[in-house]
């Protein structure tokens, strides 16, 4: 009897999780660990057999068998065989630093009036320590000539160091000094033949040390992804799919696919089966919008819901990103000098020069809804100063179909704004006039608007800041997904800034929620009642 009783409410709590499912099919957890996904293998047919080949040994390249003795010279070697390459160049934005292809539009761009609330400003090309990431050489801006070894260079070695030590020791009258400069040019000509297409470390020079050093400007770019292991980056890691930038920052004529001041990077969601020659820059290229099994719940949210908002659990999870700045407190000193503070993760918490920051790892993102572009306030754009300014906010809502609820950092900063325009500053850091070297944070910013063209009134204080990017790398392993409950849970969800929508789990609406817990209980006893039923008929039976 027992064995019935026990089959018997087996049976029953077998039927209500029947039931529940057919209320909510998103209480039907689907195994992901099965290969039916035609996302995943949509995935896998897209990368098949996308090993880099090439057709040429710089080695054998006559052009760079010889002694160079500038980076001027390096270049031309280079485009006498790729002649179209500086042409090409000279028109994107990693080399232009605007937005806009009207090099007279300064609106936006790091040559332009665009600010942010980290190093605030590129000042014009006028700051050189904002140049060091710029591929022209020798910090000279648009007015040099492309360093195509910037990028295309895997040898590590120091060009812009040796070349200057070889013009020094050329100088010099000394024959030992001359000896130095041939030995110093055997070791240029073997570097520059290390010709390869960019990998995580060439991008990652800039880009994982951009707005001041490593993880202060992106939460997800730092320099772990130069050698991440899967755990960290599904798609970079060296023991997973081990991609470069490149595999999905695809790149036509120099112009690498991604989001730029003025362009968002979801223009079009098309898979690769929709047009084999869209940018591989969205999820969707590889993975369709259907990534997960037929009948999983999931795919019913890739239309609001992004793939980095679940699949990107945390940001920074192995080195530390800065996630304030606070201008107003530079100046402080130890025994009259300038000092420097490290906290708790061995980066600087105060610096005399830069004023105060926080660092944070292991970051829970902030989401909004978001359609691929930002709106930013620029140097020429009237603030008020009453209010926390957004310096960049994404844009989206939900009526538009390319919107989706998305990941991102919020840096939040307190930086220099002109009290008379109600305008923020762009004052010049680096030099020896910049506030770094002179601590005058007037006269910095009269240098720095001078260099834009915009008028500043010579008086300025300071306001809170907030700083908006989208958070799309250190994609997780599918097994450290999100969990539905991070989200559909009243007190705690990831969402509860995202009010537009109704959502089961975190929202209430008394009349949905009554009829359900009526159903449910309905269920219960009606299966109850079946299974007591049958117990007592076969019991009467066998009697």
């Amino acid at each position: 009897m027992k064995k019935r009783i026990v089959f018997s409410c087996k049976m029953a709590a077998t039927a209500i999780a029947a039931f529940l499912c057919f209320l909510s099919p998103a209480f039907a957890a689907t195994p992901e660990n099965s290969d039916d996904a035609p996302g995943r293998r949509l995935a896998r047919q897209a990368v098949k057999g996308s090993k880099q080949w090439t057709t040429t040994d710089h080695k054998k390249m006559e052009a760079l068998n010889k002694d160079f003795t500038s980076g001027e010279e390096i270049t031309r070697a280079c485009i006498s065989c790729h002649s179209e390459a500086a042409t090409q160049f000279h028109k994107t934005i990693h080399w232009t630093w605007l937005a806009s292809e009207d090099k007279t539009d300064l609106r936006y761009g790091k040559a332009g009036f665009s600010v942010n609330n980290f190093c605030i400003s590129g000042n014009a090309m006028e700051d050189k320590s904002c140049l060091s990431c710029h591929p022209g050489w020798d910090k000279k801006g648009v007015q040099g000539e492309v360093n195509c070894l910037k990028c295309h260079n895997s040898s590590g070695f120091n060009f812009e160091e040796a070349l200057t030590d070889v013009k020094s020791f050329l100088k010099d009258e000394d024959p030992e000094a001359h000896e130095m400069a041939k030995d110093l040019q055997q070791d240029i000509k073997k570097a520059v033949t290390q010709v390869t297409f960019p990998d995580r470390k060439s991008c990652g020079d800039c880009h994982f040390t951009g707005g001041g050093g490593d993880g202060v400007k992106h939460g997800d770019l730092d320099t772990s992804l130069t050698k991440p292991n899967r755990m960290l980056d599904v798609h970079m890691g060296t023991d997973g799919k081990n991609f470069t930038c490149t595999r999905c920052h695809t790149t036509t004529e120099h112009n690498i696919a991604g989001r730029i001041y003025t362009n968002p990077a979801v223009e079009s969601r098309k898979s690769l089966i929709e047009d084999d020659l869209a940018p591989k820059i969205t999820c969707e290229s590889c993975h369709s919008a259907m990534p997960h099994k037929n009948d999983s719940k999931m795919n019913d949210h890739t239309d609001v819901v992004s793939c980095q908002a679940c699949h990107i659990p945390s940001f920074a999870r192995v080195n530390p990103t800065m996630m304030m700045w606070d201008w107003s407190k530079t100046g402080k000193m130890k025994d009259g000098k300038p000092y420097t503070e490290d906290g708790e993760f061995g980066k600087p918490v105060y610096k005399t020069i830069k004023g105060e920051f926080k660092w944070e790892k292991n970051v829970i993102p902030e989401y909004y809804r978001f359609n691929g572009s930002l709106t930013s306030t620029t140097a020429d754009d009237v603030i008020d100063p009453g209010q926390i300014v957004k310096v960049s906010q994404p844009v989206g809502d939900k009526s538009d179909p390319q919107t989706r609820i998305f990941p991102f950092k919020i840096h939040r900063g307190k930086q220099p704004y002109d009290k008379v325009h109600n305008k923020l500053l762009a004052p010049i850091l680096s030099g020896s006039k910049g506030f770094w070297t002179t601590l005058d944070m007037n006269d910095a910013i009269e240098r720095g608007n001078k260099t834009l063209g915009l008028p500043y009134s010579g008086q300025f204080d300071y306001v809170e800041t907030t700083y908006a990017m989208p958070i799309t790398h250190m994609v997780a392993p599918k097994e450290n997904a999100l969990a539905c409950t991070e989200c559909h849970i009243r007190e705690t969800s990831r969402l509860a800034g995202i009010t537009d929508l109704y959502m089961p789990g975190r929202d209430r609406f008394r009349l949905v929620d009554t009829i359900g817990w009526v159903s449910v209980l309905g269920a219960f006893v009606a299966v109850l009642l079946h299974g007591l039923g049958r117990f007592f008929m076969r019991n009467g039976k066998e009697d």
